[in-house]
């Protein structure tokens, strides 16, 4: 399995990430972390050398010289996975990786390609309406544009085969990454499964960087790719 840890001024939480990644048992599966810091400003880059040599044959750190989005730092990562299966890991600590055993589990089967992991299926603190519903909605709207039935679209656990992945041809820079995804494989008519998971949100206060703007361009990403032609880029198939 492939960690993708996307980063970018998360000084106060990546070390405590990391190592709550290390520490999940995963039954003998194989675990890489690669760890992308995507030019933050503050000490991130010295805490992820430090990291990097505690931790030589697990933890993998690739540096951007300027910020450039969540959507290319997990492109990076990609190019530099070798696992079967890939999971995007924020690195803010809202996200429990205690949750990988359920969501891995799904993957015994080889059908499955795609395991999203949903905030909406269990009860979770929210940090506020506005971003619970503002999601909720981004939901709706891929449910509407491509006829899924998804809880939980803009969720930051996406898991899919790396293959797969690697198969979208992802574009995006941004927080715009998630709906790409989900509007490539709901083209493609790709089953996303969905598994409950805990979540802890924290507020812009403590640093949250996604806002309004962005459930506006998951909306219009979602609707870019269910209208592109089927025979432009990475969508045919």
């Amino acid at each position: 399995m492939s960690i993708i840890v996307p980063v970018f001024n998360e000084v106060d939480t990546v070390a405590e990430l990391i190592d709550r990644v290390l520490t999940v048992e995963l039954d003998g599966i194989e675990r890489e972390i690669i760890v992308v810091n995507d030019g933050s400003t503050d000490e991130t880059g010295e805490v992820l050398s430090r990291i990097d040599r505690e931790h030589p044959d697990v933890v993998r750190v690739y540096h951007h010289e300027k910020n450039r989005g969540k959507g290319a730092a997990v492109r990076t990562g990609l190019e530099h996975a070798s696992g079967d299966v890939v999971i995007t890991q924020d690195a803010d600590l809202e996200y429990d990786p205690q949750d990988y055993p359920r969501l891995l589990a799904l993957f015994d089967n080889p059908q499955v390609q795609v395991v999203y992991g949903s905030r909406n299926l269990r009860k979770n603190p929210r940090s506020s309406w506005t971003f619970y519903w503002g999601g909720r909605m981004v939901s709706w709207v891929a449910n509407l544009f491509y006829g899924s039935d998804l809880t939980d679209e803009a969720t930051g656990y996406k898991l899919l085969r790396t293959e797969l992945m690697r198969g979208l041809d992802l574009e995006s820079e941004g927080f715009e990454f998630c709906p790409e995804v989900t509007g490539k494989l709901l083209r493609r008519g790709i089953e996303i499964y969905e598994v409950p998971i805990t979540y802890r949100p924290r507020g812009l206060d403590e640093g949250k960087k996604i806002g309004w703007r962005d459930g506006l361009k998951a909306v219009l990403t979602l609707l870019r790719y269910r209208l592109r032609r089927e025979d432009e880029g990475s969508v045919s198939g």
